[in-house]
């Protein structure tokens, strides 16, 4: 019988909805200290076994048919036979981006839901490294995720964090390689940029900017966050000033950089980075920002330098400066060569503009499939719809990694 019959017979002749309610109970039981809640969850994992049993006595595979049911929905179940018959194999690490991603401030309160976080201790316990990829600072990341998922995991050598979207990389238990600063590696020039940029950054800020937003404490990138709650529209009116302040203060860092005194500079560097990002461009448009000029050709001494300094938008959450030549792609790869995996194949999930890199970078080389929640910028939700279609409700990171769980299990089966 075809493994899409087998699914089908699952699914028709087994209650697997209220098998994977008791796998799900048991599973994030809380830790109580009571005799009865004890006996509670006894009893339920008992009558789980037993659900188990029945699948693993009516099935060949009945072990990986009965995990299946225990984990993944239908739809999801079939979603992972189309990918295993797409691709032939299961995913070895899992990268994954945590804001708006693995959580979001609209629907899990900002935290991580527990059943995600189970999920993820279940691919690390079979053998599948975790590289979370982030523009948030290392210290935020290494308390979030020794809180939830614990320092054991975290410090287990199969875990890397990708920091300030690249700029560098953190793998505790390697040695040498534990901590490697990326940013380090770029050009004195540019280094020199970035460390004017950061004294300059709130000192010069107009009081409006000053009240209004706050400067993450990142290592390396310029980042400013708005001091509203993200999405508001207070947040998107600041972080749109914040994002013409950033862009000016840019111009002005790199002229001196390179000796460059136009007065017209910022509005080429304007220009150019309006030519590169049309939500850019929409911003300084609506804010009477963009430049009203007949002739705005940049210079190639200009260009060159702007050409390697990205500036990043996000609407009502951030305005950043980073290097272009740090990004989650080079971060990602270096995690890889870290922990060790020569031939990845990745499932690689996110919201932003940053993340799509990663996305591309793994379609490219046949090295992974792409999940995105469906509120993620419009590139992204292009890029994953014109892949393998896997968007997920917003807050609800745990059904692709359950799809992923069944694709693993299913690729075991050869």
């Amino acid at each position: 019988m075809e493994r899409y019959d087998l699914v089908y017979q699952l699914y028709d002749e087994y209650d697997t909805k209220t098998l994977r309610e008791y796998q799900e109970f048991v599973d994030v039981f809380p830790a109580v200290d009571s005799r009865v809640a004890l006996e509670h969850w006894q009893e339920a994992n008992e009558e789980l076994e037993d659900r188990k049993d029945e699948i693993r006595s009516a099935f060949a595979a009945g072990e990986t048919f009965a995990e299946i049911a225990a984990r993944a929905t239908r739809d999801q179940a079939f979603t992972a036979l189309d990918l295993e018959a797409k691709y032939g194999r299961g995913v070895n690490v899992l990268v994954l981006d945590v804001d708006e991603t693995l959580r979001s401030a609209g629907s899990t309160d900002n935290e991580i839901p527990r059943e995600t976080l189970h999920v993820l201790t279940e691919f690390h316990e079979a053998g599948v490294p975790i590289v979370i990829c982030t523009g948030q600072t290392l210290e935020n990341v290494k308390g979030f995720a020794i809180q939830g998922l614990g320092s054991e995991i975290v410090h287990s050598g199969e875990l890397s964090i990708v920091y300030e979207a690249g700029t560098g990389v953190f793998t505790p238990g390697h040695g040498a390689e534990t901590k490697q600063l990326l940013y380090e590696e770029l050009d004195e020039e540019i280094r020199e940029v970035f460390d004017d940029l950061r004294a300059r950054v709130l000192t010069e800020a107009p009081d409006t900017l000053r009240r209004g937003c706050h400067l993450q404490g990142n290592e390396f990138n310029v980042t400013m966050k708005p001091n509203y709650e993200t999405g508001s529209a207070d947040a998107r009116e600041i972080i749109d000033d914040a994002l013409v302040y950033l862009i000016d203060l840019l111009a002005d860092a790199v002229g001196e950089a390179i000796g460059f005194d136009g007065e017209e500079i910022r509005d080429r560097t304007r220009t150019f980075y309006a030519d590169q990002d049309p939500e850019i461009r929409t911003v300084l448009e609506e804010g009477g920002a963009y430049p009203d000029r007949d002739d705005e050709s940049i210079p190639d001494e200009l260009a060159d330098v702007l050409g390697r300094i990205d500036v990043a938008y996000y609407e009502a959450d951030a305005a950043e400066i980073g290097s272009l030549e740090l990004n989650k792609v080079v971060g990602v790869e270096r995690a890889l060569e870290v922990l060790g995996i020569d031939d990845p194949f990745a499932l690689v999930m996110g919201d932003s503009k940053s993340d799509r890199r990663v996305m591309e970078w793994v379609a490219e080389n046949d090295a992974g499939i792409a999940a995105a929640p469906e509120h993620a910028s419009q590139d992204t939700l292009e890029h994953v719809l014109g892949t393998d279609e896997l968007v997920f409700d917003r807050g609800k990171s745990v059904d692709v990694l359950q799809t992923t769980y069944a694709l693993n299990r299913l690729a075991r089966l050869g």
